[in-house]
């Protein structure tokens, strides 16, 4: 069984029942999680954790999910760091590294292709991750 990362956008489509996405996402969710193990990072974690009340609660969700917490690799931080090198050397205005350059990364190096809905960063600062997302995005 593979590993496949999992963005916030992704689940917080389905936490807050999204009118134009949480089809897709509840439907990729399944699909992947049937030959896959889905997994998510502290950064995605501390996302989706800003709607709810407790710990409890985030857990209890992505226990439902089948979700799994990994920790990212020093690898994946390096090379955040790099990306956000990239960024700003391109004039990106920014002066801390954005949550998808430490998503992008964990999903480099640990070979994760990733789901989500938000392309962009991760096409052009990770090209090397295979993206599952809405066709057009």
């Amino acid at each position: 069984m593979n590993g496949v990362l999992v963005d916030s956008c992704v689940l917080l489509d389905l936490f807050t029942d999204d009118v134009n996405w949480a089809d897709w996402s509840e439907s990729i969710l399944e699909k992947y999680s049937q030959t896959n193990t889905l997994f998510i990072n502290s950064i995605v974690y501390t996302e989706i954790s800003i709607g709810f009340n407790n710990v409890e609660e985030v857990e209890a969700v992505i226990s439902e999910l089948g979700v799994k917490v990994l920790e990212m690799p020093r690898e994946a931080l390096f090379l955040t760091g790099k990306a956000f090198l990239k960024y700003r050397q391109s004039k990106g205005n920014k002066t801390s590294p954005l949550p998808d350059f430490f998503i992008g990364a964990h999903a480099a190096v640990s070979k994760f292709d990733l789901i989500t809905r938000d392309s962009g960063k991760y096409k052009t600062y990770f090209p090397q991750v295979k993206l599952i997302r809405p066709s057009g995005n």
